[in-house]
């Protein structure tokens, strides 16, 4: 079993750490990192360096994608090279799967268009632009052979998930064990239902340091505009069907 693990300059390590921790668990499981091409793939951090061991060209079918977030999500939302690869990948994958904000790739891909879809709280405005309905308050939404998490640590839940559709519920319960995932965290802070307001307003402070240059708000800027283009045309075709049917 081939499962493909998208890494793009930017990527939140955790968004994917996790699920491989799972995944390179199951029978047979063959794990691939992919960008355009092999070589080191840099986090958002600007410090942790991973090497992609494949490109998408030599991967053209795996059983399983697994597309993480980070903060420069928006931008590679718009590489069709990589949007291609997953229209394409897609087709013959028994799972297409996202972590955080990586729903929003799915989403540019068209995969998601009419879809219930989950992502990081910071992306889900994004989703509704692409013509998804998101959803805030589950951690894993599954929708036929799509599978997205919501932010950063539930790419752990979205794996675990994962391993008992592929390996059976027994062999995803060894895998946690394993892993140790029995999370008992000190704070219950981890969802927006359940954070204070300062909370809140001190975590966006947190990410718009990364997400607040240049390039990333073009890239979200012009993301969101695809998007209401698209919705807008779409509303004006059915508005003329709707003429033409009448006359």
């Amino acid at each position: 079993m081939q499962i493909a693990i998208v890494l793009y300059p930017g990527f939140t390590a955790l968004d994917f750490i996790g699920p491989y921790e799972v995944l390179r668990w199951l029978p047979d499981a063959e794990v691939r990192f992919l960008w355009h091409e092999p070589g080191p793939i840099t986090a958002d951090s600007g410090v942790l360096v991973i090497g992609a061991t494949h490109s998408f060209g030599e991967t053209p079918s795996p059983d399983v994608i697994l597309i993480p977030g980070g903060m420069t999500t928006m931008e590679h939302a718009r590489d069709e090279r990589l949007l291609d690869w997953v229209r394409s990948a897609h087709e013959t994958a028994t799972w297409t799967t996202s972590v955080c904000s990586g729903s929003v790739i799915l989403a540019a891909a068209g995969l998601l268009k009419g879809k219930r879809a989950t992502s990081h709280w910071a992306a889900l405005t994004a989703l509704k632009a692409l013509g998804v309905t998101p959803v805030k308050d589950e951690r894993v939404v599954h929708e036929g052979d799509i599978v997205t998490s919501a932010g950063v640590s539930a790419g752990i839940d979205l794996a675990l998930w994962l391993a008992g559709q592929i390996g059976g519920e027994d062999r995803a319960k060894v895998i946690q064990l394993s892993i140790e995932y029995d999370p008992q965290p000190p704070f219950d802070s981890g969802h927006m239902s359940k954070a204070s307001a300062t909370t809140k307003a001190s975590a966006t402070a947190l990410m718009a340091k990364d997400l607040a240059n240049p390039t990333q708000l073009k890239a979200t800027a012009s993301l969101l505009w695809t998007g209401a283009l698209e919705a807008a045309r779409s509303r004006g075709k059915r508005k003329r069907g709707r003429v033409a049917s009448a006359r």
